[in-house]
């Protein structure tokens, strides 16, 4: 799908400002920038103007750049059970703690019912696939508030479920240190 991006919307024009014509050149572009936080979670322009995002950011992002321009693409959080096998750059956190893994949240686009990770150049969701847990379509304004309280809320069902003996708080920090060596990488 190589459409010419043709919007007079904000973050098209944002992108144009860039030299990015059209859908290809834009997802090769936010691939190659680096993984890190934003400032602010939903303002998407960040993505461009700090040149780094996240998994939810970018593709918030670039779902809000294919609705500007009518492009069929959906985007999707999904839990997925990260490992230090299937997340390269979390470090030896888990087997550490002696967890196998922790549910992590996870957005990507689905472009005619294909999924695509465009978060990193070695993104490669077949890494995750046998490992996702549950997948929602959701709009770009959700990767903020939304996501969080979704995952957190996953998080302590999990915690309580499987009586694992450490608290909520404990099993975010784990997750919070493994987020951080992914950001550093």
């Amino acid at each position: 799908m190589n459409q010419t991006l043709n919007s007079d919307k904000i973050l098209t024009k944002l992108i144009h400002s860039k030299g990015l014509k059209t859908w290809n050149e834009l997802i090769q572009h936010v691939r190659q920038l680096p993984y890190g936080r934003n400032k602010t979670r939903t303002d998407f322009s960040l993505v461009i103007s700090e040149s780094k995002g996240t998994c939810s950011s970018k593709h918030a992002f670039l779902k809000s750049i294919a609705d500007e321009n009518d492009l069929p693409v959906k985007l999707i959080l999904c839990l997925y059970k990260m490992t230090e096998e299937n997340t390269p750059g979390i470090g030896t956190i888990l087997s550490q703690r002696k967890i196998d893994f922790i549910p992590e949240a996870h957005c990507y686009l689905k472009v005619e019912n294909e999924r695509m990770d465009f978060t990193n150049k070695s993104s490669d969701l077949s890494r995750i696939d046998s490992d996702i847990l549950e997948e929602i379509e959701i709009t770009p304004e959700q990767v903020g508030e939304f996501k969080v309280a979704y995952h957190q809320n996953y998080l302590r069902n999990w915690t309580h479920k499987n009586g694992l003996n450490l608290s909520f708080e404990e099993i975010w920090e784990i997750r919070e240190q493994c987020i951080f060596n992914l950001s550093k990488k």
